[in-house]
């Protein structure tokens, strides 16, 4: 019985876990690496082909953004998660596809100009197409055995629409090891969704740390000070530009907007336009919609049972086609503007700053995490000018932050959710947090709460029923690339390999097939080979 960590081990992004339980094969997370990518991950343990499962903690990229990749590669297994995070999943894997789609054409455009290779996309949107169709939902706090030796239970943890702790039962030998992966811990107070749920007793935990150095303090007044900065920069005739998470962040603002214009606070703007501009945020506001009875909190249920749309005002547009984009930034009149995403990677943000950016009487305002490497985190911390689509801007715009703000749970909060878990495991194996933080939360916990704590580098395995470590992990830096035309060969290189696994993956599972079929599969197989044999 092993656990092997892949992706987020001293990083923030690109969460992954892999466990061989009983002869089975599952991942627990399999997201996208955002930001500065510090360590030179570890390749998969196996094909993906052979992957039997996949549990998803909930649907942001960072957590779910490999699924379509693996598709590419072979796996056909099940993929289970809650009913929000399969209702996310199914529109924000679409629209990962797309930006892959896209991000790769406005290189081969650049690259054919240039006489240089083309590169294909990481995956395409029939990837993402086909891999929701993999998805079976679970009810949260059910106990479900998902084949023998395996049973899982999802909890809800307060972090976005249907995300989920998620407990593992894993027997083996007839000996039976609980562990528990925390997902991203959401921090308390939270506008619509719930606070997170507790667990009790495990004999492993996996815990994220994104705020394991620090504290949140008081909660901040979010609705007065979102207006102050409305006031200050409405005064100025300028917009107020919020890159915003499409999923989870941007419906909170609404609500707090809500708030703002049903009790006046700016009774000087009373008619002030707020735009939506993504078409996957308003799809998400959707989700958001039909999942208010299993996610929502009792402050957003009784304005429900009320007949009030937590989300919903007077002057709240959307759009979604390009042209409606871009005619955001031809109306001369003082706005707020929500655009994805939130850490200025990609998307349509990127447009919204490049006509914002250099107008002092504008404010940028950031409401969420930015991760080492991001654009957003470069803006945060004072660079002077950045460049836009090939355009060099100046940086006149205030920037600012909603201190406060976040959908992870802070330093105090995490130790109060691990203390609920009793008696203390065998082993707290911290993740999910930037290099130095997750080495100051282990100190924490084994100094001050007598935890035994580590936290593992990319490639780490654990032999759970033994509990020994198998493998150390990988300190190793990320290298980059020595040319596109590398990198193209050896991604059409690995996808052929993974065809190669898949079919062996279908040649196993073809054991004890009627000899006629088996006899047509190799013979279908031995042609093939001499095609390509040299």
């Amino acid at each position: 019985m092993k656990l092997t960590f892949i992706g987020a081990d001293h990083e923030v992004t690109g969460s992954c876990h892999f466990l061989e339980i009983a002869g089975r094969k599952l991942a627990v997370d399999c997201g996208m690496e955002q930001g500065a990518d510090i360590y030179e991950n570890e390749e998969f343990p196996y094909p993906a082909a052979d992957l039997d499962y996949i549990l998803l903690t909930h649907a942001h990229i960072d957590h779910s953004g490999y699924l379509p990749l693996l598709y590419s590669q072979g796996f056909r297994g099940t993929i289970f998660a809650t009913k929000a995070t399969t209702d996310l999943c199914q529109i924000m894997l679409r629209d990962s596809a797309h930006i892959q789609e896209m991000e790769a054409e406005w290189k081969n455009r650049k690259a054919r100009r240039s006489g240089q290779p083309e590169i294909p996309p990481l995956y395409t949107l029939q990837d993402a197409e086909s891999v929701v169709q993999h998805f079976h939902s679970l009810d949260y706090d059910a106990l479900v055995t998902i084949c023998d030796g395996i049973q899982v239970r999802f909890s809800d943890v307060g972090h976005l629409l249907g995300s989920a702790s998620i407990e593992i039962w894993a027997t083996e030998d007839e000996k039976t090891v609980k562990l528990a992966f925390s997902g991203d811990i959401g921090n308390i107070n939270q506008p619509l969704i719930r606070d997170p749920q507790y667990l009790s007793e495990a004999d492993y935990v996996i815990m994220e740390s994104t705020y394991g150095d620090r504290s949140h303090d008081s909660t901040p007044d979010y609705v007065a000070e979102l207006a102050r900065i409305i006031r200050n920069t409405f005064q100025k005739n300028g917009n107020v530009v919020i890159p915003s998470f499409a999923v989870g962040r941007t419906q909170e603002l609404l609500y707090f907007i809500r708030e703002i214009k049903m009790k006046n606070l700016l009774p000087e703007y009373p008619d002030f336009d707020v735009y939506v501009d993504s078409p996957l945020a308003v799809e998400a506001t959707n989700v958001f919609n039909r999942n208010v009875e299993s996610c929502f909190d009792e402050e957003a249920m009784e304005l429900v049972r009320q007949g009030i749309n937590p989300i919903a005002f007077p002057g709240l547009k959307t759009s979604v086609t390009s042209e409606e984009s871009k005619a955001i930034n031809f109306d001369s009149r003082p706005k707020v503007i929500l655009s994805a995403s939130g850490m200025c990677e990609a998307g349509r943000i990127r447009h919204h700053l490049k006509h914002n950016l250099w107008r002092p009487e504008c404010t940028i305002l950031f409401v969420g995490y930015q991760a080492n490497g991001t654009l957003g985190r470069a803006l945060l911390e004072g660079v002077p000018v950045v460049t836009l689509f090939g355009e060099t801007i100046e940086v006149k715009a205030n920037i600012e932050k909603l201190a406060g703000i976040s959908g992870h749970a802070d330093k105090e909060h995490l130790i109060q959710w691990l203390q609920a878990i009793t008696p203390k495991p065998k082993e707290v194996f911290v993740v999910h947090g930037e290099d130095t933080v997750c080495d100051t939360f282990v100190t924490c916990l084994r100094e001050e709460y007598g935890y035994c704590a580590s936290a593992p580098y990319t490639g780490a395995a654990y032999d759970l029923l033994e509990g020994t470590w198998l493998a150390e992990g990988n300190r190793v830096h990320k290298k980059t690339t020595s040319s596109a035309k590398s990198g193209r060969a050896t991604t059409i290189y690995l996808k052929l390999l993974a065809a190669g696994q898949r079919l062996l993956a279908v040649i196993r599972h073809n054991e004890g097939g009627s000899n006629k079929d088996l006899i047509k599969f190799t013979d279908q197989i031995n042609s093939l080979c001499n095609k390509w044999e040299r």
